[in-house]
């Protein structure tokens, strides 16, 4: 059984950084154009994009708690949860802020942002 407390430094290269590279493209245009649909606000959409990078100030404390908050605000697990409840609910800010959310990180993906390990910030599994 793998240990998956203790994380291996190591990143993807090759082919699958290029399958994960182009998976954060179209989760970020296939998000853009969902957004387009819905006919929500495009001002809301560019004030909130970046709005999950603030999850980074957790490296103010320490690499752990930097790495720990800046994986909650940027995995789909819970983009994606975010845009499900505010479609479950109907409310669409609700689902506006999901799909910006994970626009965002689909944003990071394609740059080759990934998740972080907590041995430094630039320790990712794409980097």
């Amino acid at each position: 059984m793998t240990d998956l407390s203790t994380p291996r430094p190591c990143a993807a290269t090759g082919q699958p950084l290029l399958y994960l590279r182009t998976e954060g493209s179209v989760v970020l245009a296939g998000c853009v154009v969902a957004y387009g649909q819905l006919d929500y606000s495009w001002l809301l959409f560019f004030v909130l994009f970046l709005l999950p990078d603030l999850s980074m100030l957790g490296y103010l404390r320490d690499p752990r708690t930097g790495a720990a908050l800046y994986n909650i605000g940027h995995t789909y697990l819970v983009t994606l949860g975010v845009v499900a409840l505010g479609i479950g609910l109907g409310w669409p800010l609700i689902t506006a802020i999901g799909l910006i959310w994970t626009a965002h990180v689909g944003f990071d993906r394609a740059l080759g942002y990934g998740l972080k390990y907590p041995q430094a910030f630039k320790s990712t599994h794409l980097m």
